[in-house]
């Protein structure tokens, strides 16, 4: 699905770029400014970058070279600005069994990458080492795009480095991985996240619910479900002076 970068191909994506999806943003659960093309998509998230190429061979190309060009430009034929990432400033694989993402070593290389494509008209996403081209996008609506990523970023690292870990029941258990839980009440009830919780030193936010799953008969000793960001669950118990936690397959004791 490689197309060689020859100027009248970028001049017809430019005049075509009317008829092509602007960029959009989306705030939840991760923040990310996004857009997709025909059957090729771009997505950046706070610290790295999702593309998905036309074909799964070229997902394989450029993971295989370790290497993908972001080549700027300001109309149809002008490059203003370029960054090559490779394995000497960022990590380049395969996930999700499609989409490449790089994530950048230095925060300052990504920052570039983004500000040029805040500020310019079309995106080449091409081969380090040749003029042949992955994807090419345009980047109208992309400067507004990214400025919603960035003041999203910016505040979700502020609520990170405000996140302390709880203080109260920690709970152990689990099978091959063992586990230490915790969680807290941080808000008020019908708050998005009104609670944290605390996984082997790792934070994240939660939001509460006192219905099990909608029945009106919980089990005894049901005290909350805390649903994580990260779409994991949490339920919480406590029943005559036993306290404990179910989450996946496995019960945490209370052990402090």
């Amino acid at each position: 699905m490689k197309r060689h970068l020859i100027a009248t191909m970028i001049l017809m994506v430019m005049m075509s770029s009317a008829a092509a999806a602007d960029w959009s943003f989306n705030g939840q659960p991760n923040p990310n400014a996004f857009i997709q093309t025909g059957n090729m998509s771009l997505e950046l998230q706070c610290d790295r970058v999702r593309f998905a190429p036309a074909g799964y061979e070229d997902s394989e190309d450029i993971a295989a070279k370790q290497g993908l060009s972001f080549r700027f430009m300001e109309n149809g034929a002008s490059e203003v600005g370029a960054f090559q990432a490779g394995s000497d400033n960022s990590d380049i694989s395969i996930v999700d069994n499609y989409p490449v993402e790089v994530r950048f070593d230095d925060q300052a290389d990504y920052d570039f990458v983004l500000d040029q494509i805040a500020k310019n008209a079309v995106l080449n996403l091409s081969m380090i080492d040749q003029d042949v081209s992955y994807g090419i996008f345009t980047l109208k609506g992309s400067g507004a795009a990214v400025r919603s990523l960035r003041a999203a970023c910016t505040s979700d690292a502020s609520s990170s480095q405000s996140m302390e870990a709880p203080e109260g029941i920690v709970y152990c258990g689990g099978g091959a991985v063992q586990r230490v839980i915790e969680y807290a009440i941080v808000g008020q009830p019908g708050d998005q996240w009104d609670a944290i919780v605390t996984v082997n030193g790792e934070t994240i936010r939660a939001m509460t619910s006192y219905s099990f799953f909608g029945n009106s008969q919980p089990p005894a000793g049901f005290q909350v479900a805390l649903l994580g960001e990260d779409r994991s669950e949490f339920l919480v118990f406590s029943d005559g002076g036993r306290n404990w936690i179910e989450f996946g397959d496995y019960t945490y004791e209370q052990c402090n």
